[in-house]
């Protein structure tokens, strides 16, 4: 789920009360995770279901083609992307910038008082909590590697990765998929709010449990990377939250949801 920019957080040492701010979700909480109205008749993990995301990744590549695939560094990335969590992407990328402008290694990130790390994040909002988390993410990395850098996460088989990423303080599996999809390669599925929106409207996730689990075995062979992308800019500009443009979709006549829109 990713605009391809990213976002930090870090702890709290202040010496005065910070203010109360309302909680921090976690990465790997699916957005919109209710159940949804639709009673598609594709709702199944089977062949059907397979099937359907084949089509659905073929009418994507045809409307809006493959996506780039550009390499990003793993310590860069993850600390976009937990930046990016209860924020606008227009936000993120101001605490991010703000943060590299204050702090131009991740070290002094990690080194900095706690209310330094914060003042450079309030673009994106919830600072204090984002500041102390992303200190006890670097923290704990230096902790553990002697430095800050995830590019050992390379050599490791994808499940060690995984389970090394998902072991680091708030980071959940929507994080970690980003980071092990983008930085490395390997073929996970990140599932933000747009493609949680979409899928549930398309009848491939009813809205409960984890979306992670329900979606990746109905990922195509190697597609991982692109449908991530294309899903999310359908749901962008077609399948949007409120007034989705269905008429114009084209996975509208495989959407039961866009059915039931145009009558």
């Amino acid at each position: 789920a990713f605009g391809l920019r990213g976002a930090p957080r870090g702890p709290n040492t202040a010496p005065e009360r910070a203010p109360k701010e309302p909680a921090l979700r976690s990465a790997e909480e699916p957005p919109e995770a209710r159940p949804c109205p639709t009673s598609s008749p594709f709702l199944s993990s089977g062949p059907v279901a397979v099937a359907l995301f084949g089509e659905i990744d073929r009418r994507l590549r045809e409307a809006f083609g493959d996506p780039e695939r550009p390499r990003f560094d793993p310590l860069e990335l993850l600390v976009r992307t937990i930046l990016s969590q209860n924020t606008s992407d227009r936000n993120r990328d101001r605490a991010y910038e703000a943060l590299r402008a204050r702090f131009p290694k991740l070290e002094e990130v990690a080194a900095a008082p706690v209310e330094e790390v914060a003042a450079a994040l309030r673009p994106a909002g919830m600072h204090h909590q984002r500041a102390r988390r992303l200190q006890e993410v670097l923290r704990r990395i230096l902790a553990e590697r002697g430095e800050l850098s995830l590019s050992f996460l390379e050599a490791l088989p994808p499940k060690e990765a995984e389970a090394w990423l998902l072991s680091l303080p708030g980071v959940g599996k929507k994080t970690a998929y980003i980071v092990l999809l983008f930085a490395f390669g390997h073929e996970r599925f990140p599932v933000d709010t747009h493609i949680a929106r979409v899928t549930q409207r398309l009848g491939l996730w009813n809205g409960r449990g984890d979306p992670h689990e329900a979606l990746a075995p109905l990922i195509p062979r190697g597609r991982a990377y692109p449908l991530h992308l294309n899903l999310i800019r359908l749901g962008r500009e077609y399948c949007r939250p409120r007034n989705p443009r269905c008429s114009r979709c084209p996975l509208r006549t495989l959407c039961a949801y866009a059915q039931k829109e145009e009558g």
